[in-house]
Parts: structure tokens; C-alpha cells; sequence
């Protein structure tokens, strides 16, 4: 009897341990979304249907955003072959977001370029999302010319910070982006590593701006409540379970 109550104790402790191990696995999307759908409980709510465009338009509405089409449950974007078409544009969302927990998967055509671009301001003056909206960079590493340049791989706070670490999956196959924006701090993840961490308008902020690309750009990076662009960069993308969390 003894015996078997020892065995019947290690048993659960392993079990427990398991359990223990997999919940520190979790990113923070995962353990909302865990258990059948338990993460509409928590606070996620989706951002596309996976059968229409519907919550979301082109930047400033210029263009017929046709390119952008929904297959499989994913909105892909399909570059035009027509000359001086403007069927593009960034697709933006409709509404706008502060302090939030955004979660994307997207995977990108061969030697493709895109990204996810956030906290952006549509207005009369700023005629492009990137003006105003940071962008996490979505790309081919392996044969896209901006792979060759710092700050500009998959992962990365393009043009700013480098991932810590390079964790996006080969061409072809899905990546898990997540971007969360809380009262200034800002963190990045790549299939469930946290690759970028900063503060949004400290010191050091703005000196990585004024190194940058953007430093003539005086709206970039001044908004903390903005809507969400997928950007058209000309090649195929896809993004799909796009969801949003406020925090």
C-alpha cells in the first residue's frame, strides 16, 4: 500500500511539474486564447472575420484596395499587373487603439517585404502610414535586399532596433507577430519571443529617431493611440487571426 501511494505521489508530481512547465511556455496570446476560445472572455476581439474586409479600408481611401482579397480565411494581398493601377494602399483599420496587446500571424511570398505599422495617424497631412506609425518589419531574410540591412530583417522596429534574437520561420510557412503598446513601453514579439523592448519618447527614443531614416518626419512615432496598417510593399503577404486586446 505504501508503495503505491509513493508512485501515486510521483505521478502527480511529474504531472504537475508538466503542467507547470507548459503554462511558462505560453506567450501572453496563447494563455489568453487557451482552452476553446476562453481569451473572448479576457478581452480579445477580432479584427477580421477571415471572409471580409469589413473594420478595415485603405489609407486616406486612396485607391480601390482590390488587391487586398480574402483566401482561405486570410487577407492576402495580390499585387496588380495592370500599369499605374491603384488597387493598393496600406489597409488600415477603422478604428483606432491605445494601450493594447495586438496578435497576428503572417507569412510572406518569396523575397517579399511588408510589415505591420501601428499607432498611425490618418489625417490630411500625413499622406503615408509610416509618417506617423512605427512598423515591425515583415520580410524574406533570405532574399530580400533589406535583409542586409541593420534593422531592417523580419522582427525588427524597422529602421530602429534590431531583434535580440531571430526567430522567424522559413518562407512559406506562418509567424506569430505580437506587438504590445502600454502607456509608452513597447515590446515585440516573434513566434513567442520577446525581440525588441523600448520606451516610446524617452531620451533614448528620440536619438534612435534622430539617427534615422525618419528624423525628418516630425509626426513619426508622436501618437499613442492610432489605428493598425498591413502594408502594401508590392509583394504577397499574407495575414490572418488578427485580434486585438486593450490593455
Amino acid at each position: 500500500m505504501k508503495k503505491l501511494s509513493t508512485i501515486a505521489f510521483l505521478i502527480c508530481a511529474i504531472a504537475l511539474v508538466s503542467f507547470v512547465k507548459k503554462e511558462q511556455g505560453l506567450t501572453a496570446d496563447q494563455a489568453a486564447t487557451r482552452d476553446g476560445g476562453q481569451g473572448k472572455k479576457k478581452g480579445w476581439v477580432s479584427l477580421f472575420d477571415g471572409k471580409t474586409k469589413k473594420g478595415w479600408h485603405v489609407y486616406r481611401g486612396e485607391g480601390t484596395g482590390s488587391s487586398w482579397q480574402v483566401e482561405d480565411g486570410a487577407l492576402v494581398f495580390v499585387p496588380s499587373t495592370e500599369k499605374g493601377a491603384k488597387n493598393g494602399g496600406d489597409l488600415t483599420t477603422d478604428a483606432e487603439f491605445e494601450n493594447y496587446h495586438f496578435s497576428v500571424e503572417w507569412k510572406i511570398s518569396e523575397g517579399g517585404n511588408s510589415g505591420i505599422i501601428f499607432n498611425v495617424s490618418e489625417d490630411s497631412v500625413n499622406k503615408k502610414s509610416y509618417l506617423t506609425g512605427m512598423e515591425m518589419q515583415v520580410l524574406d531574410n533570405d532574399k530580400h535586399a533589406d535583409a542586409k540591412i541593420i534593422k531592417h530583417r523580419a522582427g525588427d522596429l524597422y529602421d530602429l532596433i534590431s531583434s535580440s534574437k531571430e526567430t522567424v520561420k522559413p518562407v512559406g510557412e506562418w509567424n506569430h507577430a505580437e506587438i504590445i503598446y502600454n502607456k509608452n513601453e513597447l515590446k515585440l514579439f516573434l513566434n513567442g519571443v520577446n525581440v525588441v523592448s523600448t520606451i516610446v519618447g524617452d531620451e533614448n527614443w528620440d536619438k534612435m529617431v534622430a539617427g534615422s531614416k525618419f528624423k525628418t518626419m516630425p509626426g513619426f512615432g508622436k501618437f499613442h493611440k492610432g489605428r493598425i496598417s498591413l502594408q502594401d510593399h508590392g509583394n504577397k503577404v499574407w495575414f490572418r487571426n488578427i485580434k486585438i486586446k486593450q490593455l
